[in-house]
């Protein structure tokens, strides 16, 4: 058995502007209370992914904004340790995503900084490049173990990790410990790559 089964270790890399991401860390957060399990949050960064890449002029503005969110992630684990990441992803993600508050993007990580208790001067790290190449550390961390054709979430175990899993609604419970079964299943299976179909449905919050 490897040390990361052992101690019951994964790793979770997200983008907080991501709904499927979210949808996604809803499920790990379930996971963590149905099975043996520690997740470790990391950030990944869609501006980044998309440097150089031909985009719209509408989704080349919403990768500009981007940049401000995964910034202050990142300050703030620096600051204060990567144990912050979960509860300033939540709220944050909380307000995004089932509080459809997408078109405030700063306010609301202004206010994510506030409910987690941490200063409200870690929001001027979203408008600078200071802890970009921590930033770029940890994407790179994920790329690593994926390749280049996926985007965010990305989860690890024992060293393998896979894009995904992408889901709505998220699973509660043991149907979430029934999907980590299969899924660490499928991450055990050496030159496993893809499993894939049509999304025929947006997220679901709940």
């Amino acid at each position: 058995m490897s040390d990361q089964q052992q101690d019951g270790t994964a790793d979770f890399w997200f983008d907080p502007l991501c709904p499927w991401a979210w949808m996604t860390s809803r499920w790990m957060t379930e996971v963590e209370k149905v099975r043996p399990v520690q997740v470790r949050w990391r950030v990944m960064s869609l501006a980044v992914l998309n440097e150089g890449r031909d985009l719209s002029a509408e989704y080349r503005s919403a990768m500009d904004a981007a940049w401000g969110p995964v910034r202050v992630l990142v300050a703030a684990s620096l600051a204060h340790g990567e144990q912050v990441l979960k509860p300033l992803y939540d709220a944050i993600g909380t307000r995004l995503h089932p509080g459809g508050r997408g078109e405030e993007l700063m306010t609301v990580v202004a206010e994510a900084l506030q409910e987690v208790g941490l200063e409200a001067e870690l929001i001027e790290a979203a408008s600078s490049d200071a802890h970009d190449d921590a930033l770029r550390a940890s994407h790179q961390q994920a790329i690593d173990l994926v390749g280049e054709e996926v985007g965010t979430p990305v989860v690890a175990i024992n060293g393998t990790a896979f894009f995904g899993p992408v889901m709505t609604p998220a699973p509660k419970g043991e149907d979430a410990g029934r999907l980590w079964d299969g899924f660490a299943l499928v991450t055990s299976v050496p030159g496993f790559y893809e499993l894939k179909r049509t999304r025929t449905q947006g997220p679901v919050f709940d």
